[in-house]
């Protein structure tokens, strides 16, 4: 690789004339846009920090993106992909320097099916834009990441694995949701390629590094009236049991949180009165909101029915979910950080015995979820940064207790998944990056 003052103005000279393409040079430019939100880890902080493009490109079409490409595999410079930067694991933070590239102006939904709801959708197209115009026609997105309001289609699909949504529908690497994917090949005479979905499936969560995305095609799911509903539970267990109870009811759910009474108490005033309780979060299909009452009452819980989702103008219940909880609780206090694991079954015991050990550092944060068929509960329990000694220690525990940890404390692709090498992701990067160019050092299966 060529990170040289030379090679830069080199590449600055070729793109110069490139229509269609913003080329930023500024130092604040260069700081926004070689960050994410990393800093939710106290690891990934100092490792991060000093990281900086050399350059940031912003191009306006699917030929700009072609043209940049072409420049840094003839300069041999590296290059990293940016959706909104709404990541927290540093995805699109460029380790080795070199070029930036923002996908952002690349948000065109090119078609949506109006038979079966597969759309068709450029990289760059916030999600929010996109159920919008999913709306329109009776769909909507299955699954999101809280930060659904600013994060790109193309960022969550490199970046995220799941979200709002996944109570019902799985996790983003689950066959049936990405269906293709139009890609572009770093490469000195860069290829522009369409992939069904068995040769899309290593691009999807592989944080860019083997294949540009510029656009995408996903299934959509019926539009439902979503209604929230939240409940508070006087116990922990019986917050737990509701939570199981309404995944396992028949009743459509697109949301099914689970938060400990003193995430409740750092929570905005908006998301309702602090009861000192433990409190379930639901959207539920209107049909279902009776459903969930009559499982409250038996267990001795108190429902507020909040309404339709529309209704309320954008303080919901999915700000309050998945990440966004972290992100609530870190702007009281900086020294929460998070940990991401899938419980095993029974959850409770695992989560008795490291609440036992851990007490006040320790907050439980579920969500539910579908993995391999059937109801699981996930969990972003709140960590107080005791250093990254004790942070190891809790993580240890975790696996000891029978947890998969999805450790949102590390660089790799591989270490924030299973910690094992997909060499179906490696062996996509040698088709579509065969210098190792894109957002090197992420990769831990491609050879350094």
């Amino acid at each position: 690789m060529d990170r040289s003052p030379q090679a830069l103005q080199a590449l600055l000279k070729e793109l110069e004339p490139v229509e269609g393409l913003d080329l930023l040079t500024a130092t604040a430019d260069l700081e926004r846009y070689s960050r994410d939100a990393y800093d939710y880890s106290p690891v990934l902080e100092p490792l991060f920090r000093d990281c900086r493009a050399q350059l940031v490109v912003r191009p306006h079409s699917v030929d700009a993106v072609v043209a940049v490409t072409a420049a840094c595999a003839r300069a041999r410079i590296p290059l990293t992909l940016r959706g909104s930067g709404t990541g927290n694991y540093g995805q699109c933070v460029p380790l080795e320097g070199g070029v930036v590239m923002l996908m952002g102006e690349l948000r065109a939904v090119r078609e949506i099916d109006g038979a079966t709801g597969v759309v068709e959708v450029e990289c760059g197209c916030l999600l929010k834009d996109l159920d919008r115009q999913l709306a329109d026609q009776g769909r909507q997105l299955r699954l999101m990441p809280s930060t659904w309001r600013s994060a790109s289609v193309g960022g969550f699909i490199a970046g995220g694995s799941g979200g709002i949504g996944s109570v019902r529908w799985g996790f983003l690497r689950d066959p049936g949701h990405l269906l293709g994917l139009e890609v572009v090949t770093l490469e000195p005479q860069p290829r522009v390629l369409h992939l069904k979905a068995t040769e899309a499936e290593p691009l999807n969560h592989a944080y860019g590094t083997n294949g540009i995305i510029t656009a995408l095609t996903l299934s959509t799911a019926a539009r439902v009236d979503w209604h929230q509903v939240s409940v508070d539970c006087p116990d922990w267990s019986t917050a737990v049991t509701l939570a199981q109870r309404c995944q396992q009811a028949a009743v459509e759910l697109f949301l099914c949180t689970v938060l400990d009474r003193r995430i409740v108490a750092g929570l905005p005033a908006w998301s309702g009165p602090d009861q000192g309780c433990h409190r379930v979060l639901l959207l539920v299909g209107p049909d279902g909101v009776g459903t969930v009452h009559r499982l409250a009452s038996s267990l001795g819980a108190t429902v507020q029915d909040l309404g339709p989702e529309a209704s309320h103008q954008g303080n919901g219940l999915r700000e309050l979910s998945w990440n966004h909880t972290t992100l609530h609780m870190r702007q009281q206090d900086p020294s929460w950080t998070y940990l991401q694991m899938l419980l095993p079954q029974p959850e409770l015991p695992l989560m008795e015995s490291l609440s036992e050990r851990w007490g006040d550092d320790l907050l439980w944060h579920l969500e539910g979820v579908r993995h391999a068929g059937g109801s699981r509960l996930a969990a972003l329990p709140l960590v107080r940064w005791q250093g990254k000694d004790a942070l190891e220690e809790l993580i240890a525990s975790c696996r000891e207790l029978g947890a998969v940890i999805f450790n949102p404390h590390v660089i790799t692709v591989e270490d924030g998944g299973l910690g094992i090498v997909d060499g179906e992701q490696v062996a996509a990067k040698r088709v579509h990056d065969p210098a190792g160019l894109l957002n090197p050092g992420k990769l831990k299966g491609w050879p350094a």
